[in-house]
């Protein structure tokens, strides 16, 4: 196995939904455990590693966002706060949401620093490479370094820039989308569809993600080529998860159908739960800032609607398989996905 961890099991990075402790959790049952850091500064990505390795001496994975920093445009800003003014108005914020600054950063020297300086075995990459000066720092710290790959094209256009090992991303995946070579997400396959294309394409192992949630879903991901399963939205329910009342909630209620894929929480494509953003507004919009800057007026609102209890705009990231979530620590739930694959397999009858 190319992954130096005991399963090959990788938990995704969910920024905003977790911190060091569901990493420590899922690397202490045998699984890559996964620190999100695109919402941390260099001193708290610092604090995170060290958490993580107070609680384990097992290897992990530190993620990174690699998006351009858009320019920002104050009246793309303004037209997007006045079409949220009305629940602004409703939410009691004084009809125009404040604005907040964009709380996810790129990949970028500082943090680059912190990896020099802490040497985690694996570093993950989304929205492609950072550039490449920074990326060859990374690769001589001796990190495996992987990146998503929403398409065959961006596999191989990964693989050609020298990462040691590519994730296939799904249409079906929680959160945000992994593309950087093309905005349009109708293009991007299935991961069924995607996964053996992109094995067949490549010469690196290939890590399957996209709404796997349970053994069956492992044990087919393994079938069609994967080296390596990346598992995100079945962790959200578990205790060690940071994911908000009104997330957790939602979840408890998901359905097959109950998933899109939309542009209004941050500006950029990303799968969450229907609420009532996603129904009232339509799922995407032209009139959303680029990624992140869409968020600023929104997080006022999210905000002011969770004091309430609710989640009208609160971005309730999830895979299509939420509805097959169980309730339990992830430690616990590591073993049991990977000994329920073992079951599949060893009881398909071809």
């Amino acid at each position: 196995m190319f992954l130096p961890s005991r399963l090959p099991l990788i938990q995704a990075p969910m920024a905003g939904a977790q911190g060091p402790a569901l990493a420590a959790a899922v690397c202490r049952a045998g699984g890559l455990g996964s620190l999100p850091a695109a919402l941390l500064t260099p001193a708290l990505l610092r604090e995170h590693v060290a958490a993580v390795r107070a609680a384990t001496d097992a290897p992990f994975n530190v993620n990174f966002f690699c998006h351009v920093q858009p320019r920002r445009d104050e009246a793309v800003q303004a037209r997007w706060a006045q079409a949220l003014s009305p629940y602004a108005a409703e939410a009691g914020l004084g009809g125009t949401p404040a604005p907040r600054g964009p709380a996810r950063t790129p990949f970028d020297a500082a943090l680059c620093e912190v990896l020099e300086e802490t040497r985690p075995a694996v570093v993950s990459f989304h929205f492609g490479l950072p550039p490449d000066d920074l990326l060859e720092r990374v690769q001589r710290t001796g990190a495996l370094v992987l990146s998503s790959a929403t398409t065959v094209a961006e596999a191989r256009w990964l693989q050609a820039r020298g990462v040691d090992a590519i994730i296939a991303q799904g249409a079906e995946a929680g959160g945000h989308r992994g593309l950087f070579l093309s905005p349009d997400v109708g293009a991007q396959p299935g991961l069924f569809a995607l996964l053996p294309q992109v094995v067949d394409a490549v010469h690196l192992p290939v890590v399957a993600a996209g709404a796997i949630a349970d053994g069956r879903g492992i044990a087919a991901a393994f079938a069609l080529g994967a080296s390596a399963v990346q598992v995100g939205t079945a962790y959200l329910l578990t205790p060690e998860a940071t994911t908000s009342d009104v997330h957790r909630a939602a979840l408890r209620k998901a359905t097959d159908d109950g998933t899109r894929l939309t542009n209004l929480f941050t500006g950029r494509p990303a799968r969450s739960l229907v609420n009532r953003a996603i129904r009232e507004m339509g799922p995407f919009s032209e009139w959303a800032p680029p990624f992140p800057l869409a968020a600023e007026a929104v997080a006022p609102l999210r905000a002011a609607f969770e004091k309430l209890g609710r989640g009208d705009f609160s971005s309730l990231w999830a895979g299509e398989a939420a509805a097959l979530l169980r309730e339990e620590a992830a430690e616990p739930l590591t073993r049991w996905l990977w000994e329920e694959a073992r079951r599949v397999v060893d009881g398909l009858k071809l």
